[in-house]
């Protein structure tokens, strides 16, 4: 297949195109094509014949769309909607990426034990502008009713350092741990962290069907971002005290949903399994040490 992507330099884009080695696949930075310029899309598109376009582009810092929310809604909604339009109008499969951040949390909360991910056709309630953005892309898409995956993911993280933050969760734990610094990392916020490898080989995957529609895809399980730091450390050799703390310390701008797992039985039917978000850590790991070694 012949393939257009989006946003190909970061975490999702770079395993894209590491991985999908069987496609021809053009990505352009975001220097060369700017995802709110229709003018510069329409370019990009007529520039050769595609069979899809994958949108991994996001304006993804939580805190910070909340104090830009213009510029959230003008990434995270209008330019999907402005691409998927454009690939509609050309009949190019368009495939984009969502969030758990859709959801709120609450229902999924009882007696203090938390219950089942949520499943697509659970009725989302973001609680933060980017959580919104995001869902407002989501709706954009499906009402065009055409070729399309959207995709949502949860706590994706690669080997490609993050733009919003500068490190990879992972690499920050082991690093403070290999400085003997102390480690604080939250307790109450339960998701399924998912190695953006993984959610490659799914798209790639879910590419080559034509059940086209809304999918989630995360790393199997549900965890607890200290006990994935713990796992983590475990995984690389270490035995480091990692202390348990609320979201409340943290001082967050932004709300987050306390529990926000996700369950990709839909994407299972279709014959595509995710591995365990603990295969996941020690997939990142192994991806690390090899780049290392290069």
């Amino acid at each position: 297949m012949h393939i257009l992507l989006f946003g190909g330099s970061g975490q999702l884009g770079t395993e894209i195109r590491r991985r999908w080695v069987k496609h021809d696949i053009s990505a352009p930075s975001s220097s060369e094509v700017d995802v709110e310029n229709e003018e510069a899309l329409i370019a990009a598109l007529n520039s050769a014949h595609f069979d899809a376009v994958i949108n991994c582009t996001a304006f993804h810092h939580v805190d910070n769309c909340e104090s830009a929310p213009e510029r959230a809604f003008a990434i995270n909604a209008l330019a999907v909607d402005r691409l998927a339009r454009l690939c509609r109008k050309r009949d190019y499969t368009f495939v984009t990426i969502s969030t758990d951040y859709v959801f709120d949390g609450k229902d999924r909360t009882e007696n203090g034990q938390h219950r089942k991910p949520y499943i697509e056709e659970d009725i989302p309630h973001p609680i933060s502008t980017y959580g919104i953005s995001k869902f407002a892309g989501e709706l954009l898409v499906d009402r065009l009713q055409m070729k399309s995956f959207v995709v949502r993911t949860c706590g994706l993280y690669g080997t490609t350092i993050s733009s919003s933050k500068g490190y990879t969760f992972i690499d920050r734990i082991i690093s403070q741990a290999r400085a003997e610094e102390p480690l604080r990392v939250v307790n109450d916020i339960v998701s399924s962290p998912t190695f953006a490898g993984h959610l490659a080989d799914a798209l790639n995957a879910l590419l080559a069907t034509t059940a086209y529609g809304l999918y989630h895809a995360v790393d199997e399980g549900m965890v607890s971002w200290h006990a994935f730091a713990l796992e983590t450390l475990r995984q690389a050799g270490f035995n480091y005290e990692v202390e348990a703390i609320d979201s409340a310390a943290r001082n967050m701008h932004a709300r987050r949903p306390a529990f926000s797992a996700l369950s990709s039985e839909k994407l299972n039917a279709l014959g595509i399994a995710m591995p365990s978000w603990k295969d996941g850590i020690r997939d990142y790991l192994a991806q690390r040490h090899l780049q290392e070694a290069e």
